[in-house]
């Protein structure tokens, strides 16, 4: 065997090695979700063909050709049988892609499809997509509701970051063959837009969240709105269902994260909140809870963050971020959340339904101001104290 083979065989080993490593709980378990230690996707997850060209004349030097950046904010679907994510690619040049991953136990051991998803160009040209929601929907389809960026035709001369962002919408049967549909039509930009799985009053659902423009939520949060043709989808009314609020984990912006998850308690919401702080923005992830028969009215919301990036998780491309727009209940209840850590790398938690109803339903509301934040844990040490517990 020459060098040149030796180089290429030596990249696959160590590629294996990485995408059959073992993954195991991680961090203390605070009776709501349990961490894992590894990401369950990289950049180096990525398949070795999509990076490298392995002919010796036309490579000789054996060099990375097609770079990869991250692997960040895949939307989630227990399909066939195994866990699949529908992951946002980015690669060095700033474009992002969607490409799909298995696993048979949802933790570990993720391999991506042969090739990404070949999603047809809309109309109207655009410069990248990204950050997909996957929503099974009674209507039989499993569809694909993605951010959609285009430069701003009215930007001034020079200005290369006026952006307009609008939903995209695509469906699928089988994860391969997609059919693009127009984009979401409303009067305001929108980036985080998920679909509701079941129809309400004969309507297709959507949470969305209104902006003012590409980066300006305006006076909003996650919206509600019915579309009468997903086909042709336009939104003509949208209410804001869950709102933003001063001095919170969500004041400066909040979005949808995956569809909800369907409870006896009601809809289970995964959302992710924004605030400034000295060091930039700080994204975490919060619950909430919708009534069942009438999803767009709030039943219960515990204050502050669900999760906040930890440890390694603070460091990357964006620091300081937690975003999911992935969860997947299985059918035994068990809940595998997938998220982002600071636009670099997915991960996961492991909860279930229970657990997270649990949560919502007994954690205090936030009360808006530090006297009832301490009001409520002066309740909690009395109710500890009358079963016997102190300090």
């Amino acid at each position: 065997m020459d060098n040149y083979q030796k180089q290429i065989e030596d990249l696959y080993r160590r590629h294996e090695a990485l995408l059959s490593t073992v993954n195991t709980p991680w961090g203390e378990d605070n009776g709501i979700f349990r961490r894992y230690r590894n990401p369950v996707l990289t950049a180096a997850h990525i398949p070795l063909t999509w990076r490298y060209d392995f002919s010796r004349q036309r490579n000789p030097f054996l060099q990375e050709r097609i770079g990869v950046n991250s692997v960040l904010n895949s939307g989630a679907i227990l399909f066939e049988g195994r866990y699949t994510l529908v992951a946002r690619v980015e690669g060095v040049d700033r474009k992002s892609y969607f490409a799909v991953a298995q696993s048979d136990n949802g933790v570990d051991n993720f391999r991506f499809w042969d090739r990404p998803v070949l999603l047809d160009e809309s109309e109207e040209e655009a410069v990248n997509v990204y950050d997909m929601r996957l929503t099974a929907h009674e209507d039989g389809w499993i569809y694909g509701v993605f951010c959609v960026e285009r430069k701003d035709p009215d930007a001034e001369p020079g200005d290369l970051s006026s952006a307009i962002a609008s939903a995209g919408i695509a469906r699928t049967h089988d994860l391969i063959h997609w059919e693009r549909l127009p984009d979401l039509r409303c009067k305001s930009q929108q980036r985080n837009v998920v679909l509701h799985p079941e129809f309400v009053d004969g309507k297709y659902a959507l949470y969305t969240r209104p902006q003012n423009g590409f980066i300006e939520t305006g006076q909003g949060g996650i919206g509600w709105a019915l579309v009468d043709d997903i086909t042709h989808a336009e939104i003509g009314e949208e209410r804001i269902i869950n709102y933003r609020h001063y001095h919170t984990i969500k004041e400066l912006k909040n979005g949808e994260g995956p569809q909800p998850i369907k409870t006896s308690k009601g809809w289970l919401h995964l959302a992710h909140g924004v605030r400034g702080c000295a060091s930039g923005l700080r994204y975490v992830l919060y619950l909430y809870l919708t009534d069942l028969a009438r999803p767009w009215e709030l039943t219960a919301e515990p204050a502050g963050y669900f999760m906040a990036p930890e440890g390694e998780e603070r460091i990357g491309d964006v620091s300081n971020v937690l975003f999911s727009n992935g969860w997947i209940e299985a059918p035994d209840g068990t809940v595998y959340i997938y998220y982002a850590s600071s636009d670099t790398r997915m991960h996961v938690a492991v909860s279930s339904v229970d657990r997270l109803l649990d949560y919502c339903l007994h954690s205090p509301a936030d009360g808006f101001r530090t006297g009832l934040s301490v009001k409520a844990v002066n309740e909690l040490i009395d109710l500890n104290a009358a079963c016997g517990y102190s300090r």
